[in-house]
């Protein structure tokens, strides 16, 4: 039987603590046995975990004996970590162990440096402040899960499960993971990373800059065919001067940010409204059904279709 151990930090989130609880208390193999141990230890007796407080049944010394420990993710108003559980991660992680964190607990796994030089990725709402405060890690926040092989990260709870999942998978098969994912009422694997839930807001521009009037006029009829060349003449530059003021107050290429632009329009055409894929297609600029939906699954992670399903 393996053993996981979840550690349970102050301002734990309470989803993402229950996650791994349930997914690995929930597993079976055939015969009905229980392949994993759930064991909840935390540095002092007593969590707080907002809006209740949670008694830990084991402390630091559980992790020892553990073969997969799980780190949830915390609310912004915790503490950081103490040197007692970056340590006993650290030696975990050196004793072999098998480190798993959902949503910002990845921000103790780096804190620990158990990520440098590694891929991670955490919730994309907290992506850009991972990548500034652990500029050693290769932050990924497009995806639902990174597999390292002893170190794993996951984006938020949702994701979590995912990542659970995968590990039934690798520990006992498809099978044993396949009735897990049944027993969670979730599917075994999800298209698409987290891009696809990503709010795709755009880089603004200064107020009263140059390129505020000619991003408004990009985004009053996004339809119309939009070339560089257009943008920079309504701004009155030179292409070259153009792009380049463009990324220095931005962030991003004049191309890039059209792309991103229609794209948000589709996303919230496939919301709300019942227009098919060639109707989008050319409402957002796009061209063509096949442009729109390679560009679409390109910046987002799953198709038109996929997407509509998902959140409308």
């Amino acid at each position: 039987m393996h053993t996981v151990a979840v550690l349970a930090l102050d301002h734990v989130v309470a989803a993402d603590l229950a996650t791994p609880i349930e997914v690995f208390g929930r597993a079976r193999l055939a015969g009905g046995r229980r392949p994993y141990r759930v064991l909840v230890c935390a540095a002092a007796p007593q969590v707080d975990a907002g809006p209740f407080a949670l008694v830990a049944p084991h402390g630091l010394a559980a992790l020892r004996e553990a073969d997969t420990i799980v780190v949830p993710g915390c609310s912004e108003h915790a503490a950081p970590p103490g040197f007692e559980i970056l340590d006993a991660l650290r030696a975990a992680a050196d004793a072999g162990t098998r480190i798993v964190s959902i949503c910002a607990g990845a921000f103790v796994l780096a804190a620990a440096g158990l990520l440098d030089g590694l891929r991670a990725t955490t919730h994309w709402a907290a992506a850009a402040r991972f990548a500034e405060l652990h500029p050693r890690v290769d932050v990924r926040p497009d995806v639902l899960y990174v597999d390292n092989g002893q170190i794993l990260t996951s984006a938020g709870a949702a994701a979590g499960t995912d990542l659970c999942l995968h590990i039934i998978r690798r520990d006992f098969g498809s099978a044993v993971a396949a009735e897990s994912a049944r027993m969670s009422v979730v599917p075994l694997e999800r298209e698409g990373g987290q891009a696809q839930f990503i709010a795709h807001s755009l880089p603004p521009a200064p107020q009263g800059s140059l390129l505020e009037p000619v991003l408004s006029w990009i985004e009053e009829d996004l339809a119309r065919e939009i070339t560089l060349a257009d943008m920079a003449g309504r701004a009155g530059l030179a292409e070259r001067t153009f792009s380049r003021r463009f990324r220095e107050q931005t962030g991003t290429t004049p191309l890039q940010w059209l792309l991103r632009a229609r794209v948000r329009r589709a996303q919230h055409l496939l919301e709300t409204t019942d227009d098919g894929v060639e109707r989008i297609a050319t409402r957002t600029g796009f061209g063509s059904p096949t442009a729109f939906r390679e560009r679409f699954k390109r910046v987002t992670g799953v198709t038109p279709k996929s997407y509509r399903a998902a959140f409308r």
